[in-house]
């Protein structure tokens, strides 16, 4: 069984670190590696407490789902499990001829080469849908990690293909942590989510439906 844990722009128990990991993933969020500009945003973005909440460790195999140019998770989890996990960064098709798509992919290229130092072991994958699936090999993964994607695959119809591609690269017993601009409990879910919002039930029911079983969700990220 394949679990899911929702920390959508949703505090739930989370299990509990030792000591040494908490303080290695606060090093890491603390480190010069970030930008200014990234670290300013945690008072917003809860990195710590998410990354808690989806369980990291750092021997772990992890998948980031469309890390984008900027690499704003990156910066945290590639140098959190250099030394004795694994990261794969499922990113855009260098075969996209879409402008967008290829401009972010060449500057978290160009971000990951400039300082090896932190992310010589990070692999980058391709996530295009509905051909370009393998975000990592079969069955390899410990965490599945998606921040704000769930939308865009909605608009385009592509959420049957990309939660299958998820739910493959995971191991059993593997989780999937989603964290996604949360709609109103009582919105009406537009199939296409053109405001960029989507209900939690929604979400959990993609995940359902490939097959995950929905474990908990976290009011982490429900900023006022």
């Amino acid at each position: 069984m394949k679990h899911l844990l929702l920390a959508s722009l949703f505090l739930c128990s989370s299990a509990s670190l030792h000591a040494t990991e908490n303080s290695l993933l606060q090093q890491v969020i603390d480190g010069n590696q970030r930008s200014a500009q990234h670290k300013s945003r945690d008072q917003y973005r809860h990195p710590k407490e998410t990354l808690d909440f989806f369980e990291l460790k750092p021997k772990l195999t992890v998948v980031e789902i469309w890390p984008g140019g900027k690499a704003w998770y990156t910066e945290i989890l590639a140098p959190y499990l250099k030394d004795n996990g694994k990261l794969y960064a499922a990113h855009f098709s260098a075969d996209s001829e879409i402008p967008y798509f290829s401009k972010s992919l060449q500057s978290f290229i160009k971000k990951m080469t400039a300082q090896p130092e932190f992310y010589e072991q990070v692999t980058i994958t391709a996530l295009q849908p509905p051909n370009t699936l393998t975000i990592a090999p079969k069955a390899s993964a410990d965490r599945v990690l998606t921040f704000r994607n769930i939308h865009n695959w909605m608009k385009n119809e592509q959420t049957e293909s990309v939660f299958k591609a998820m739910y493959d690269a995971l191991k059993s017993g593997g989780i999937l942590g989603i964290v996604e601009h949360r709609a109103l409990a009582e919105s009406t879910q537009d199939p296409k989510a053109k405001s960029g919002y989507v209900t939690e039930a929604y979400v959990i029911a993609l995940a359902e439906n490939a097959g995950f079983k929905f474990i908990e969700k976290s009011e982490i990220n429900a900023n006022p």
